[in-house]
């Protein structure tokens, strides 16, 4: 399950462009909660905390509790803005929720038991359509990743959402197509040889 994370924050008095680089400038990142049928509140995060977060790659699946004046409040990270160029992050979105309010997040998936498929151990390689799945969960039961056994499968054969064995609570959330997560596909020299081996059979003279 991914950890509680906690940044403190201070309220952000001016708004516009002008004040925002100022605040970059101080090493601090301009930030807005908002959702929950409450105002939206403007705050600043001290960058050095929140690029170490980010460094984690589980920033946008884990509950963030702000820490506003004494204040908590428990948020999951929406959207981060960063430059285009130095990769700095600029804005961060946080929307409020309850400790178990049911949330969307992406999680992502972790494949295991590569050496249990046939199809890799002949030489197959496996094409990821989906890194992440979208998932509806409880906020405090969000999982790190979402393991799928390749135990089996062959080449030509497709991992289909509908295989996954989701964590209890855990839902996708599409919901209208068993999509597909990754393939199992030959490479162009196992294709060959393949195709080689359907010429060579032709070939043989039938008997009788």
């Amino acid at each position: 399950m991914s950890e509680q994370l906690t940044l403190s924050a201070e309220a952000r008095d001016r708004a516009g462009k002008g004040a925002s680089r100022h605040l970059r400038r101080e090493g601090r990142v301009p930030a807005v909660i908002y959702g929950a049928n409450e105002e939206p509140v403007s705050i600043h995060l001290e960058e050095k905390g929140l690029v170490k977060m980010l460094k984690t790659g589980h920033f946008m699946n884990s509950t963030v509790q702000i820490d506003l004046g004494g204040q908590t409040t428990l948020t999951l990270p929406k959207d981060v803005q960063f430059h285009p160029v130095t990769d700095r992050p600029l804005h961060v979105d946080f929307l409020r929720i309850g400790e178990h309010s049911q949330v969307h997040v992406n999680v992502p998936v972790r494949f295991i038991n590569e050496e249990q498929s046939p199809g890799i151990k002949r030489g197959a390689v496996l094409n990821i359509v989906r890194h992440e799945l979208e998932l509806v969960v409880d906020a405090a039961e969000i999982p790190d990743d979402i393991e799928i056994d390749l135990t089996g499968y062959d080449v030509g054969d497709s991992i289909h959402i509908s295989a996954v064995t989701l964590p209890q609570g855990a839902t996708s959330a599409i919901t209208d197509r068993d999509f597909t997560i990754a393939t199992v596909v030959a490479p162009s020299g196992m294709k060959g040889a393949s195709a080689a081996e359907g010429e060579g059979a032709s070939d043989v003279p039938a008997e009788g």
